[in-house]
Parts: C-alpha cells; structure tokens; sequence
C-alpha cells in the first residue's frame, strides 16, 4: 500500500460512503431540507468507528449515526466494514442495514492506493494496468474548477486491455469509467510481472487516480459517482444512488489479491 506521504497524498484507503466524490455546492437536498457533505461522506476521517471484531484474520468496524452526523445525512443505519486476511488475500466487505422508517439513500466505494514502483530501480513508467478484457471505453472529465462530472467525455480504451501509467495520466484528475466489462484490474511491472489484482464484481463503476507527483496508483471500486454538473442535487435522484428500503439489508466486497512470488 501507499504510505499516505502528506506532502502528497496524507490516506492510503480511504471508505467512502454515503457519497462518491464531491456535490455540487457541497450540498444535497431531501424533503424539501439542504445538507451538507464532505467529498466522498463522512467515514473516511470518522473517529468514531467501533472495532467490533479482532482477530488473527480479522478486522471489523462499525459505525451508527450521531446528533453530529444526523445534521449531515438524516437516516438511521448501521455502516460496517470487514477486512479479511486469507492467504494472499485480503476481502474488504461492506454491510449496510437501514434502521430507519423511511428509504436510505446512499452511495458506497472504496480507495485504496498502491505503491507504484514497488521495487528499488523502477521507474513509474515501468507499470500498467492490466484489465480482464478488451475495452473499448471513454473517461467522463471532470470540471477542475468544481470536480463535479461534466459532459466532457475522453476515448481511454480503444480495443485493449492494458493502461500504461505516467503521471501525466491524472493531470486532469481521476479517470472515471461507468460501463466497462472487466471485473478484475491487475497492477503489472515490465520487470517484475504482475504484483497485485483488484477484483470488485460487486461494483459497476471504477475510478483509476494519483496525484500527478505521486508514486502511486488508486484503483477505485465504485457504487456511485460524484455530482454532474448539471445535477438538480435532489438526493433521491442522484445518479447510481441506491435506495435501500427500511430494515433491509445491503452488502458489496471486492479483494485485493497479491501475486504469490511477492509474499
């Protein structure tokens, strides 16, 4: 993983949830109210996650809302997030439950960043990213003003599979894809071969970012994406929001796989 270096980029996986990237003003609207959000919700820099298991090969953490967070998003839920260590594998499983009366709204992704290079002698230009298959697939710009989605549209993918990395990549920000087939993302060294593989069928979006300085690669598994630009900012119809009725239950994974010749 990164080391979250705060000249650069101070997080190295940050969990987003109940929003994905920024809205517009900062603000949302539900029944007839305005509210207010940080960029990717209000998990990420939570201090009040409980740890509710611990043990060789497990992480879990939980969180429900508090006066605070009620000011930020009216909804009664539970939120956990479980990291499992199996092999070389580590699974990063979400549980959401609305405990409220009323429908819950909410987006959730995750974004963890990977050291790139990972070996002494690399260069950054030494990797790419390798997809499950073929693409043929644009990235949806954002407006560097507001880093809200605009109408903008770039080609990435014209039939192929690999993402060569340079830093130039993210001048413009994050790629953002909502419709590509692969399921399975694999960080690859000319030198070394393949070092890790993201795999997030749960997920229909991808964000693929750095900060342009930055050793470094996200590879983002997405249920959401930041406000359009043209957004009514109405919560309910935000697009790729999920609407989860009361006392149901939600659960997305993906699992971050590391190369057996690394261990």
């Amino acid at each position: 993983m990164w080391h979250a270096d705060p000249n650069i980029w101070g997080s190295f996986a940050p969990n987003l949830f109940p929003i994905i990237g920024g809205l517009k003003d900062g603000t949302y609207r539900y029944e007839g109210q305005t509210y207010s959000l940080p960029k990717h919700g209000f998990v990420r820099h939570n201090t009040d996650l409980k740890l509710i298991s611990h043990t060789a090969t497990v992480l879990a953490f939980s969180l429900t809302p508090n006066a605070r967070l009620l000011e930020q998003y009216p909804f009664l839920f539970t939120f956990e997030i479980h990291f499992t260590l199996l092999k070389n594998t580590i699974k990063v499983s979400h549980y959401i439950k609305n405990t409220d009366t009323k429908p819950l709204y909410f987006s959730l992704g995750g974004h963890p960043a990977f050291k790139c290079p990972v070996f002494e002698g690399e260069r950054y230009e030494d990797y790419s990213l390798v997809f499950e298959t073929k693409e043929r697939a644009v990235t949806h710009l954002l407006n560097p003003k507001t880093g809200l989605v605009s109408a903008q549209t770039k080609t990435v993918f014209e039939d192929t599979d690999t993402l060569a990395l340079r830093h130039d990549l993210f001048d413009a920000d994050a790629l953002i894809f909502k419709a590509l087939n692969s399921k399975t993302v694999t960080l690859k060294s000319k030198t070394k071969g393949p070092i890790l593989a993201l795999h997030y069928k749960d997920f229909n979006y991808l964000g693929i970012w750095a900060k342009p300085n930055g050793d470094f690669v996200c590879i983002e598994p997405w249920l959401g994406i930041a406000d359009a630009e043209d957004t009514n900012q109405i919560l309910e119809e935000k697009e790729a929001i999920i609407p989860l009725e009361p006392q149901d239950h939600f659960t997305a994974s993906y699992t971050i796989e590391i190369h057996d010749r690394h261990l």
